[in-house]
């Protein structure tokens, strides 16, 4: 079972070469697509000096980091699909060995894990710690999503049910996760290990106002998968995550 990796990235010169090499020291082989949003930082120097097998990139302006994963999709060749961006790295070397062998099961069409927060300068040191539990479809309900660094998709999937909306801005990954884990209802497994290590630097949350428009863009991803989330849902959606920082 093949896996491909899309890393969307603009002006990340300072961190994309931890990701770069935490994909090339993986067990198993991937397609990795870097997509860069035409970055003037040396970015794509770096993409260039870090060269490794079944690795592939293109530059040129896009509108954001959906957009780009979506250019990335439409590339895509394995029957795994992920998304690490160009701050994150995988926790481990034998991480994608994990999720190709949960896909193993015919019946697994997702597949996630935990994510450590780290400081941006010393990604040893941890910041908050995601661990996302066993899927249920009602914890939705409840706030809950699984980190999407660590959300890996059958490509058959995006096939059916279509890749990220570019009108909900920093909820496009939440809303995907709406619309196949709880509107369409395929079936997930989790992987109870850290997975990615992801710098601390979340835009969501940067700001009250940022916070606001997240607020109303989770709304908007219930709204259209037509689905009625509980009165509590969108407040209890920043309020689970409290609990990584303990």
């Amino acid at each position: 079972m093949s896996i491909t990796i899309i890393t969307p990235v603009f002006n990340s010169s300072g961190t994309i070469r931890d990701c770069l090499r935490s994909i090339a020291s993986q067990s198993v082989a991937c397609q990795h697509i870097i997509v860069d949003g035409g970055s003037t930082d040396g970015t794509i120097e770096l993409v260039k000096e870090e060269t490794a097998p079944g690795r592939e990139w293109s530059t040129e302006p896009d509108q954001g980091m959906y957009d780009a994963i979506n250019k990335g999709l439409s590339r895509a060749a394995g029957d795994i699909v992920g998304v690490l961006n160009a701050d994150d790295f995988y926790n481990k070397s034998n991480v994608l060995e994990k999720v190709v062998n949960a896909f193993s099961e015919p019946q697994i069409d997702a597949v996630y894990g935990d994510l450590l927060y780290v400081d941006r300068k010393d990604t040893s040191k941890v910041v908050r710690n995601w661990r996302s539990g066993d899927y249920r479809p009602e914890r939705f309900y409840s706030g809950w999503m699984p980190p999407h660094p660590t959300f890996f998709l059958r490509r058959a999937i995006y096939q059916r049910y279509g890749s990220y909306r570019l009108d909900l801005g920093s909820a496009a990954d939440y809303e995907l996760m709406l619309r196949v884990l709880l509107k369409n209802r395929i079936r997930a497994k989790y992987i109870p290990q850290v997975m990615v290590r992801m710098r601390n630097d979340g835009v969501s949350n940067a700001s009250l106002k940022n916070r606001i428009n997240a607020h109303r863009n989770d709304r908007k991803a219930w709204r259209v998968n037509q689905i009625q989330p509980r009165p509590w849902t969108l407040f209890a959606k920043p309020v689970s995550k409290l609990g990584q920082w303990l």
